[in-house]
């Protein structure tokens, strides 16, 4: 690992269908969520030169299926080590959503705290979705962060203040208000997405970015994006239109990346 980068990252898979994050250092080797098959997962970091043997902890953001869906078997395979809060676990065992996980594997990450992996501290924050207790993270090394922030109706003035001026960013732009509207979806489903407890449109994740990114802010990922109810060209699009207006340099400070649900993104430095 180069000496400039405080840890590197890759956004293994982001949108409705499955997300996983990957972030290493020189000594952890982290994912958050694992909403794919854990073939598929394994598939994600080959595609990055890295191998899931080495992975050591797995944090959980939510109970929904598109951030769990491997984990059961990762765990159980590689004997990772998983942390959530309390609430989800709970939430997680009465259902039985992971199969069988030994209790040893299991360890709990409270919602508003920071716990240190090795040489990098991690925060959680609560957000505004229809899970039990959805928390996300900001992760923070040698000056420099990365936040997670997907899976959220609206982002609360607690929420900026916790990830302002992050070095990088994955934010929600979750779906077009208008193609949602006029889309297929029952009507108490478009209700879901579209309220508080829902997900971030393209215009929400806009103007969420604009109001927490600072000087030190370099990328925006265009994260979990739907499959049916966005269009990638305009979730970049509004995001590009909207800081530009704001008087933010998209060409040469901070850059737009789209992000898929198929591919890994290559390694970044931070």
């Amino acid at each position: 690992m180069s000496k400039e980068a405080a840890f590197k990252y890759s956004i293994l898979a982001s949108g409705s269908t499955g997300n996983s994050f990957y972030l290493e250092t020189p000594q952890k080797k982290i994912l958050v969520d694992a909403g794919l098959s854990g073939k598929k997962i394994e598939s994600l970091l080959r595609e990055i030169n890295r191998d899931i043997k080495d992975i050591d902890s797995l944090l959980i953001t939510h109970e929904h299926g598109d951030h769990i869906k491997g984990i059961g078997v990762l765990a159980r395979k590689y004997g990772i080590q998983l942390y959530a809060n309390e609430l989800t676990w709970q939430e997680l065992d009465s259902k039985n959503s992971l199969g069988k996980i030994p209790h040893e594997q299991k360890h709990v990450f409270e919602m508003g705290k920071t716990k240190t992996f090795g040489d990098i501290d991690v925060e959680s924050f609560g957000v505004s979705h229809d899970a039990i207790a959805p928390q996300f993270y900001r992760f923070m090394k040698d000056n420099k962060s990365f936040v997670l922030l997907t899976d959220t109706g609206y982002v609360s003035d607690r929420i900026r203040g916790t990830i302002e001026n992050a070095d990088a960013y994955l934010m929600e732009s979750n779906h077009d208000i208008e193609i949602l509207r006029m889309g297929g979806y029952p009507w108490k489903t478009k209700q879901r997405i579209l309220s508080d407890q829902g997900h971030l449109s393209n215009e929400d994740g806009a103007e969420a970015a604009f109001r927490v990114l600072g000087n030190k802010t370099k990328r925006i990922f265009l994260g979990h994006l739907s499959l049916n109810n966005n269009i990638q060209e305009l979730a970049h699009m509004t995001m590009d239109g909207f800081l530009a207006q704001h008087d933010v340099d998209t060409k040469r400070d901070v850059h737009i990346i789209d992000t898929s649900h198929e591919h890994a993104s290559k390694l970044y430095d931070i």
